[in-house]
């Protein structure tokens, strides 16, 4: 226990010092010391590390939303890139900061929302937290939970973190390998539900949002998406504009700083890109009859038309894989690939870099010769190529894409059906 406070104390240092010269640092720090608990009567607790998360278990909100309006929706985050995006969420009564683990801030944060039920989704083990939950008699759940054998719950030192878990009412994970390993530290409260994931971008593939501008750009050719990449993927991507110009390339980078934007743009072929923002103020000119500012503009001759989107916000993303024909998902090159199912429930090929392993879904995409996985431009190119040219290849890629997802939705409806047989409310 003093090892873990002490490693608290030092997250909060670093994380402290880092605020000093880092936006996304200072917005978690003040974010937390200006926050304003209101204490309420009752509440169902959400709890997501970050946006990714949020996405994941926006279904288990939704219906909960819907089953029980009469309750006040509580949502707390960890992360700035959660609690930023989604802080006027109408989905949530409160939105707030998660605060530091202490057993002082978990016991005054429960007071305070007084819930009646506490739903994490994926992962987030606090100790304080989850024992003051278990203290007061609230039923805790964890929704879409994955475990791997590396982790500290599984080592000879890991007993506090085994005892974070004794906490839990109840996992719903993924997979059966998770609910082995559960069982092998003596956990047996465990469903394998499937991941809520495949629920989210089901919906969301079937339903589909328009953009405005993202038609007028395409102009009726077909469409590389390249979502949420990092420097190293942009490297290798930026040569696919020149290779392939009857193709448009959308880029919707994980981060969007003036300074990562201009980066990006300065890595593609001289004056084929635009921004977004500036796509939409072009339309917004042409509409009001008068001449586009930008030398960018898409709205010139069809052979001034840029190749390439890059896109300045967030959230458009999950939208944007409709207009799309080959996938490439970003952060394979550092810790980890980002939301492959988005592109895939749009029956889009998905192509991402080698760091894939701790993702169930990337692997059977692979498998299903749906995905694919490259380690430098060389491989990019030649599958790149082969999905292009083949037709009958391409075709039957995105078929096995969409139909993967398909076969796997419905675990909202199994966790709701646990969850509301229990007096919570």
């Amino acid at each position: 226990m003093i090892l873990y406070t002490i490693g608290l104390r030092l997250y909060f240092i670093t994380i402290y010092i880092a605020s000093l010269f880092n936006q996304k640092a200072s917005q978690w720090i003040n974010g937390r010391k200006n926050q304003k608990l209101i204490r309420i009567d009752s509440s169902i607790w959400f709890h997501f590390a970050s946006l990714g998360e949020f996405e994941q278990g926006r279904p288990i909100l939704e219906a909960i939303r819907a089953l029980y309006p009469q309750e006040k929706i509580v949502i707390s985050f960890f992360s700035p890139s959660g609690y930023e995006i989604r802080k006027n969420t109408p989905l949530a009564d409160f939105v707030y900061y998660l605060p530091l683990d202490t057993a002082k801030n978990a016991t005054q944060f429960i007071d305070a929302i007084q819930p009646a039920m506490a739903i994490f989704t994926k992962y987030e083990y606090w100790y304080h937290f989850f024992k003051e939950a278990h203290t007061m008699q609230i039923p805790l759940y964890i929704i879409s939970g994955i475990f791997r054998p590396k982790q500290v719950f599984f080592k000879w030192y890991g007993g506090l973190h085994r005892k974070i878990l004794s906490f839990v009412s109840h996992f719903f994970l993924q997979d059966e390998a998770s609910k082995r390993l559960l069982q092998s530290i003596g956990i047996t409260n465990a469903t394998v539900s499937g991941d809520t994931r495949f629920d989210r971008v089901w919906a969301n593939a079937q339903y589909p949002k328009e953009i405005p501008g993202i038609a007028e750009f395409i102009n009726g050719q077909k469409v590389f998406i390249a979502g949420s990449t990092w420097p190293q993927d942009e490297a290798l991507l930026a040569t696919l504009p020149e290779l392939y110009p009857d193709w448009k390339f959308i880029f919707a980078p994980h981060e969007i700083g003036e300074t990562r934007i201009n980066n990006l743009i300065n890595l593609l072929p001289a004056g084929s890109a635009i921004k977004y923002s500036e796509l939409i103020q072009n339309s917004k000119l042409k509409i009001q009859n008068q001449e586009p500012t930008t030398r960018y503009s898409p709205l010139k001759t069809q052979n001034s038309k840029p190749s390439v989107l890059v896109i300045d916000n967030i959230g458009m993303l999950s939208s944007l894989y409709a207009y799309g024909n080959i996938a490439y998902i970003g952060g394979g090159f550092g810790v980890g690939i980002h939301n492959t199912l988005e592109a895939a429930a749009f029956g889009l090929p998905v192509i991402f870099g080698p760091n894939y392993q701790k993702f169930n879904e990337a692997r059977e995409l692979i498998a299903l010769k749906a995905g694919f996985s490259i380690s430098d431009g060389s491989q990019l190119k030649g599958i790149v190529d082969t999905l292009v040219n083949d037709e009958a290849f391409y075709n039957i890629t995105g078929k096995k894409a969409g139909d993967y997802v398909k076969e796997h939705i419905g675990a909202t409806q199994m966790i709701l059906d646990h969850i509301i047989t229990l007096p919570f409310a």
